[in-house]
């Protein structure tokens, strides 16, 4: 039974081979085309490959240069704004230094100081100061250079 399986699959396998055999083609007087397996007497025929051919995959082409210019062109840009960024967030932090250098010196230069706390101006004490004091250098030294 094997043996007629084996036999069966492989005479089926070179039958396909057999079957593919050539092909003609060419057009008649009235401007017909025609196939056939023999080609027509007295008549110019061109020969049809039968093989069935894989096609290619595509090439890989480099990209255009007008994509690499518009890439160019769309990172300088990014780069620009985020120069513009870094610059606008340098310049608060630099105002916020120089805010907070003025407060440590005027806790530092005024002993008898007055805060608005809560819509009421009242007097720091001695160890509120020294607290403030501490705050704003720990500040400076965390923010400013």
């Amino acid at each position: 039974m094997r043996r007629m399986i084996i036999t069966s699959s492989l005479l089926l396998a070179l039958s396909t081979s057999v079957m593919a055999g050539q092909f003609y083609k060419w057009v008649d007087a009235q401007g017909v085309t025609h196939f056939g397996a023999q080609p027509p007497e007295g008549q110019e025929a061109a020969r049809v490959n039968t093989n069935i051919i894989q096609p290619k995959a595509p090439e890989a082409k480099p990209p255009a240069a007008t994509f690499e210019s518009s890439g160019e062109a769309e990172q300088k840009a990014i780069d620009a704004k985020v120069k513009q960024d870094v610059a606008a967030q340098e310049a608060e932090r630099k105002k916020y230094c120089e805010a907070m250098r003025t407060n440590l010196a005027q806790l530092q230069n005024n002993p008898r100081l007055r805060m608005d706390v809560d819509g009421e101006m009242r007097r720091l004490g001695e160890d509120e100061r020294q607290a403030k004091i501490a705050e704003s250098e720990k500040a400076i030294k965390e923010n400013c250079n």
